[in-house]
């Protein structure tokens, strides 16, 4: 009987020691494939997130985000305790004890499902969950969770509890396109973590379990009984106190759907930098943490966006007040909710809110809002909208509120510094972009009055007649051929035949007025048609259409007839901007850019590196080698400085007369009008900034019925008047080879000191006029010019 018991005994040693030696080989073998089958978890402490491209300032304000989701990294010490509390207490409560698993969990779910038969629960702990959401699918299958399981111990033995909670909260689904917590803060409240009351961290922390069954804007009923389970499971638990938990248990639910918040509105400037990526990077840009920092200067972009607004309301109103955009029926209390409903689905467009009316005085408006409350706009308010008849024709001003609407009416309103006035949609667009003429850097950017309504960025993509803004090229290539500010061109009628049908073309000045024998700064200053014409066909057209392309137009561009001189060249206003800094920066061609740096986590993988123009640099050799990081040069300083000392004298003397309100004697510029006033333009810099400013309707052959002067100078004034605020005046600097002496207005001939008509006249030194020089006068070139008009394209 004992040796039964002994062999008996040592059977069981036998089986215990083989029992042992199998779990100590299946233990080898789990530890074998966890090392050397699952994936390296290390590589979790680097996981690049899929997080949007956002766009920047220069100065760091957001422009805008780009993406199909919204994902905004935290790490784990910016992350609010009562979140964490909110999660574990739901999700996980032995978080901070377990190795990643859960055994009790696990053994409740493998109970469920032997008695149901359905594998309802998982067990999974917040370490399970990230195993699952890096690594594996959804699909649940036993395979599954078994290497669920041994992944969670793996990462719970690599990395920290708190990196984990970190990974967890900014990888997981909130519904929403939100990916991660802080995205879901401002996704559903508007606000960051750090805002966030009990009751809607309590919200939060609930969603991950079913994140659109859950949600609160979709389901909001589900919603707020899963958040009062979590703030109950945190009173359980002892996260919070009993008045704590009734205070947010009795707060409403509160969720709205929030768009992104930028911080400065640069619309155009956000699509031209996401194209940019677009084409550098392809598709990886808009998940891969990209971060854009541009060359727009935050205070001036916010400034060009109210210089464009205030500029094309201001045309529109003076042009009349077109009407209601519709009539919703008679006032009427029952209707007034649905009325509402049918405002709140009317887009507000860059701030011009519709409204209904709903009554009036002899001197007043009451509107209802989108929002319901009732607002009465002022007499001062509305007395502008005087009828428009037609597009040149306006009625009378109105002298009652009920000349200009009737009740029902769909208008517009919008807030002014005297009380909310009357308003409409203008029909016109507008642009303006501002330049650093040294390195291109584009430091404000509008394309348009409204992005959401019009996508089509004017500046960049618009090709439009510059009209006379353009005549600067045509008097810089003269120069450069050797005829000077002084030269006389004579101011008389033209008539050029035109071969192909025999027809006729007699160019006018604006005035319809001739004015004789004009020196060619006067010519400038005053913007004469004739002038140009006659000194583009002296220079040549071939000529100046490839001396024209210095400035960075094509020859396509560039009409090769003598239409060139009154502005029929194509060109944006983008274009401009940049041939106009050559003038700026004393003869550089810099290329105008955008992006300044590209940013990925926290690498920088770009920098821009722009070609900057030496503005003090003397003049080189013509054999010397030029300096790889300066811009190359495409005129001389003396072309560039007899171009500027004219076109300042645009703003001080000429057709530009209304900046001289700026009260700054270092500002050059030009007006532009296009035949028919189809196109207003003003081109105008100082040594710091180059602004140019269009106007005009998108239909290209629509007249704005005003001049460039009218249109597009005021918008340049007021973009100017702050932009250069308490920045010192920069007098331009008169180069090497330029030498100042007196001349006869009359003849352009030079003269001393004792002429009491004498004024002083720049020159480049070769062509300083002799006392006794010959020049061209309106009697000695009468015959030439009165021969030539019967000659196709002949003109002088």
């Amino acid at each position: 009987m004992f040796d039964d018991m002994r062999s008996f005994l040592r059977f069981i040693k036998k089986l215990f020691i083989l029992g042992v030696v199998v779990v100590g080989l299946a233990a080898a073998g789990i530890i074998y494939y966890m090392e050397f089958q699952l994936p390296d978890i290390k590589e979790l402490n680097t996981v690049h997130l899929q997080v949007p491209l956002q766009v920047f300032t220069h100065d760091g304000k957001l422009i805008a985000e780009y993406g199909e989701i919204r994902r905004i990294p935290v790490p784990y010490d910016q992350i609010p305790k009562q979140l964490i509390n909110a999660l574990l207490a739901t999700e996980d409560q032995r978080y901070f004890q377990h190795p990643g698993i859960d055994i009790p969990g696990l053994m409740r779910a493998s109970i469920k499902l032997i008695a149901t038969g359905r594998k309802e629960q998982g067990g999974s702990t917040i370490t399970m969950q990230v195993a699952r959401t890096f690594y594996l699918t959804r699909h649940k299958t036993f395979g599954r969770k078994l290497r669920e399981i041994l992944l969670a111990l793996k990462i719970d033995h690599t990395l920290s509890k708190q990196k984990i909670l970190e990974l967890y909260l900014n990888k997981i689904f909130f519904g929403s396109r939100a990916y991660g917590v802080e995205a879901a803060a401002e996704v559903y409240y508007g606000k960051s973590l750090n805002q966030l009351s009990l009751d809607q961290f309590a919200m939060l922390a609930g969603l991950p379990k079913a994140p659109s069954a859950l949600n609160p804007l979709t389901n909001p009923i589900a919603a707020k009984k899963r958040r009062d389970h979590v703030l109950q499971r945190m009173l359980e638990v002892g996260y919070i106190d009993k008045k704590s938990y009734d205070k947010a248990l009795a707060a409403p639910l509160n969720a709205h759907y929030h768009e992104l918040q930028t911080e400065i509105k640069a619309p155009y400037v956000g699509e031209l930098v996401r194209q940019q990526l677009q084409q550098m990077y392809g598709d990886e840009v808009y998940t891969d943490g990209f971060k854009v920092y541009t060359t727009v200067d935050s205070h001036l972009q916010v400034l060009a966006n109210q210089v464009v607004r205030d500029g094309l309301i201001t045309y529109d109103q003076r042009h009349g007040y077109r009407g209601s955009e519709g009539n919703l029926g008679v006032p009427d209390l029952k209707q007034m909710e649905e009325w509402e409903k049918k405002l709140d689905n009317i887009p507000i467009v860059n701030g011009l809110e519709p409204a209904v009316v709903i009554d009036i005085t002899t001197n007043t408006m009451t509107v209802l809002r989108a929002n319901g409350s009732l607002l009465t706009i002022p007499w001062q308010g509305l007395s502008w909208a005087r009828k428009q008849i037609n597009e040149d024709l306006l009625d009378r001003f109105p002298k009652t509120a009920g000349e200009i609407a009737k009740l029902g009416d769909l208008v517009r309103i919008t807030p002014g510094p005297q009380g909310y006035r009357l308003t409409q949609v203008p029909k016109a667009e507008a642009g303006i972009v501002a330049l650093n003429p040294v390195n291109g850097q584009i430091l404000a950017m509008v394309g348009g009055f409204d992005y959401q309504t019009s996508k089509f960025n004017r500046i960049t993509n618009a090709n439009r007649q510059a009209g006379s803004s353009f005549k600067p090229f045509i008097y810089s290539a003269a120069l450069e051929k050797g005829y000077t500010l002084a030269t006389i061109i004579n101011d008389a009628p033209v008539v050029v035949e035109n071969p192909n049908d025999n027809s006729l073309w007699r160019p006018q000045n604006s005035s319809r007025r001739f004015y004789g024998p004009t020196r060619l700064r006067e010519g400038l200053i005053l913007s004469r048609n004739l002038v140009s014409i006659r000194l583009l066909d002296l220079t040549g057209i071939s000529y100046a259409v490839k001396y024209s392309q210095k400035f960075g137009f094509t020859k396509g561009q560039l009409p090769p007839n003598l239409t060139l001189a009154l502005g029929t060249a194509m060109v944006t206003p983008l274009q401009m901007a940049s041939a106009y800094a050559i003038f700026a920066n004393g003869g550089f061609k810099v290329v105008p850019y955008a992006i300044d740096s590209i940013q990925q986590g926290e690498q920088i993988i770009y920098q821009a590196k722009p070609l900057s123009a030496c503005m003090d640099c003397p003049q080189p050799e013509e054999k010397a080698k030029p300096d790889p990081t300066h811009a190359p040069r495409v005129i001389s300083p003396q072309n560039a400085f007899l171009i500027t000392s004219a076109l300042q004298d645009v703003i001080q003397n000429g057709s530009a007369k209304q900046a001289r309100v700026l009260n700054r004697k270092d500002l050059a510029g030009k007006t532009g009008t296009t035949q028919n006033e189809v196109d207003a333009w003003f081109a105008g810099y100082n040594r710091e900034i180059v602004t140019i400013t269009w106007l005009g309707f998108d239909h290209e052959q629509r007249s704005l019925h005003e001049y460039g002067a009218q249109a597009a100078l005021p918008m340049w004034i007021d973009f100017m008047q702050t932009a250069l605020k308490n920045h010192p005046e920069q007098p331009i600097l008169q180069p090497p080879g330029i030498v100042s002496v007196r001349i006869d207005p009359q003849t352009g001939k030079r003269t001393n000191a004792h002429d009491p008509l004498a004024k002083f006249e720049y020159f480049m030194s070769p062509f300083v006029p002799e006392e006794d020089q010959s020049t061209l006068t309106q009697d000695n070139t009468t015959a030439a010019h009165d021969d030539s008009i019967n000659n196709p394209g002949g003109v002088y």
